[in-house]
């Protein structure tokens, strides 16, 4: 099975001089798959530098959203932009998957008009893998819904352990609300009665997660409204963007420190790649009726190169097929969303 990304091309901090040669990349590490490149034409030609790969072709846009642009702006003037028109390559079948490192808002709203929801699904959310020191947990929502009613997190839940089954192998995996606590009692109203849905779904779900259990592995999966997983998402780059700080700091002091620095090299270097943002970036929209995968707009190539990955490994393994079966098995509770 030959699984097809589209790119668009001209999303991120740095465009095409990041997203083409990761795109080149992975088809060169990936048999089974294909690239589309959509972008301004010339502009893409420039970037392959003469490289031709028979598994690779170019889709021509006129226009790019900008990452600052208003969604609704991007979605009613920007027609021919280089994300609407590899999020319309999914919807005719022409792609598997689109991957873009744009502007998250008009990426959302574009995916959401042109694919529509999953049948049962209100809300598309946003999930993305976060290293623990077991592993992985996926977490959504992660910015796209900043109020969420408790039917909307059930449904997250759902979409999220739908998500790891497929990729992971995982029929069953763990499933946790975050909250202020691990008693039943604590929390709002929302997550209460939330966690209420979620004990009753059929999912594995192991109850509340503290904040400092989403990084000791308590669960497979943890759900929460779009506003405390931006903020816990963020709150966290910026811890290891500071211990990274230190840690140079610290070694740099003199000398004598300079020279622990190169003894203690080989396990700096283990430990940065354990914590290398890198690798876990692409964050899937999760509830479409299409895979479409959000990239980090700062990414370099080999960060892209695992979005591309993700969408990919989302489309081979039959993601969207898995969320509707879960929620067929749910529809009496879904309707009342």
């Amino acid at each position: 099975m030959t699984i097809t990304v589209a790119i668009d091309c001209m999303g991120g901090d740095h465009g095409p001089a990041v997203t083409v040669p990761a795109a080149l990349a992975f088809v060169r590490a990936n048999a089974d798959a294909r690239v589309v490149l959509v972008g301004p034409e010339e502009t893409l030609r420039s970037c392959l530098g003469g490289a031709v790969h028979e598994r690779v072709t170019l889709r021509h846009a006129t226009q790019v959203v900008g990452m600052d642009e208003p969604p609704s702006l991007a979605l009613r003037s920007k027609k021919d932009s280089s994300m609407r028109v590899a999020i319309d390559l999914v919807r005719q079948g022409e792609a598997d998957a689109c991957v873009s490192a744009g502007n998250t808002g008009a990426l959302m709203a574009i995916s959401r008009f042109v694919l529509k929801m999953l049948p049962g699904i209100d809300r598309p959310a946003i999930c993305a893998a976060l290293p623990t020191m077991t592993g992985h947990t996926h977490v959504l929502d992660l910015g796209a819904n900043v109020d969420c009613s408790p039917e909307h997190l059930l449904q997250f839940g759902l979409m999220g352990a739908s998500l790891v089954s497929a990729i992971e192998h995982h029929e069953r995996p763990t499933v946790g609300i975050l909250n202020i606590g691990e008693e039943e009692i604590k929390g709002n109203d929302v997550v209460k009665r939330a966690a209420e849905l979620l004990r009753d779904s059929g999912l594995n779900f192991i109850g509340n997660v503290e904040g400092d259990g989403l990084y000791k592995g308590d669960a497979e999966v943890v759900v929460c409204d779009g506003f405390v997983g931006n903020v816990a998402l963020k709150s966290s780059e910026g811890l290891a963007q500071m211990l990274g700080a230190f840690l140079r700091e610290e070694f740099g002091r003199s000398t004598l420190s300079r020279i622990a620095a190169l003894l203690a090299m080989p396990v700096l270097k283990r430990f940065k790649n354990r914590l290398d943002h890198r690798r876990y970036n692409g964050a899937c929209l999760l509830g479409l009726k299409g895979i479409v995968v959000k990239s980090h707009g700062s990414a370099d190539v080999f960060g892209y190169g695992f979005a591309i990955s993700r969408a990919a490994d989302a489309a081979r393994t039959g993601v969207l097929a898995r969320i509707s079966e879960r929620v067929a098995q749910l529809h009496p509770q879904l309707e009342t969303a």
